[in-house]
C-alpha cells in the first residue's frame, strides 16, 4: 500500500479509536464500586476485570510503540500470558476510582505515544502475548477493536449493536478473512444464515458475542 494511503488509514484508525476511548471513559466515569464488582458478559470476569484489562492492554501497546520508536522490538506483556492474567486479577480488586484513574492514565499515555511516533517508528514491529510479531501500524486498530468490543462486554447500555459503523466495516472484512482461513479447502463463503444478518450482527457472531440459531459458533481466535 502506498505511504499516502497508509497515512490515511492510520488517520482513520486514530480518529475512530480516540472517539471509542472517549465514549468508554464517559460511560464509566460516574460508576461506583458496586457497579464495577458486578459480573461482566465475559465468563469469570467482573467489570473490574474488563476495565483493568483495557488499562493493561493500553499499557502494553504503548510499550510496543515506544520501543519501536527506538528501533527495538518489544513484548506487549513481559512475562507472557501468565503475567498478563496475574496483573488483571490483581488490578480487579481495586476501587472504581482507582480503576478509572488507571484506565484514564493508560489511555492518555497510549494516545500520547501515537503523537510521538516517527515515520521510522511506525515501520517497526512488536510481539503480542500470543507470540505473533506484528507491524506496529496495526496497534491503533487493534486497540480500537479492544475498546469497542470490551465496552459492550461490560453489560451496560452500550452493546454490540452500538459499535461504530466505521469499526464494523473495517473489522468485518478482517474477521471474514480469518473465518475463511480456518475452513476446509473450498469453503470460502460464510453460511447463508450468517450472510442474512445485518453487518453489525454478523461481526458480533464472528467475534463470539452473538448466538444465532442455526449457526455454529465460530472457532475462538
Amino acid at each position: 500500500m502506498p505511504e499516502e494511503s497508509l497515512g490515511r488509514q492510520l488517520n482513520e484508525h486514530v480518529e475512530g479509536c480516540s472517539a471509542a476511548h472517549q465514549r468508554l471513559l464517559a460511560d464509566v466515569g460516574e460508576r461506583n464500586d458496586e457497579w464495577v464488582r458486578a459480573d461482566s458478559l465475559l465468563a469469570g470476569w467482573t467489570r473490574a476485570h474488563v476495565l483493568t484489562h483495557l488499562a493493561r492492554n493500553a499499557e502494553g501497546l504503548t510499550r510496543l510503540l515506544e520501543h519501536a520508536n527506538r528501533g527495538e522490538v518489544a513484548e506487549q506483556y513481559p512475562g507472557g500470558v501468565s503475567a498478563r492474567n496475574a496483573a488483571i486479577d490483581a488490578g480487579a480488586n481495586r476501587s472504581m476510582r482507582e480503576i478509572l484513574d488507571d484506565l484514564r492514565a493508560a489511555t492518555w499515555a497510549l494516545e500520547a505515544a501515537w503523537v510521538a511516533m516517527s515515520a521510522d517508528g511506525w515501520s517497526g514491529s512488536g510481539i503480542l502475548s500470543s507470540g505473533a510479531v506484528i507491524g506496529v501500524r496495526e496497534v491503533v486498530f487493534r486497540r480500537w477493536r479492544e475498546v469497542e468490543v470490551h465496552h459492550a462486554d461490560l453489560g451496560g447500555d452500550f452493546t454490540w449493536a452500538n459499535w461504530t459503523p466505521a469499526y464494523v466495516r473495517l473489522d468485518l472484512e478482517h474477521q471474514v478473512m480469518l473465518w475463511t482461513s480456518r475452513q476446509p479447502m473450498g469453503l470460502t463463503q460464510l453460511p447463508e444464515r450468517a450472510l442474512r444478518l445485518e453487518p453489525t450482527a454478523r461481526l458480533a457472531w464472528l467475534l463470539g458475542r452473538l448466538v444465532v440459531e442455526g449457526l455454529a459458533a465460530p472457532e475462538p481466535l
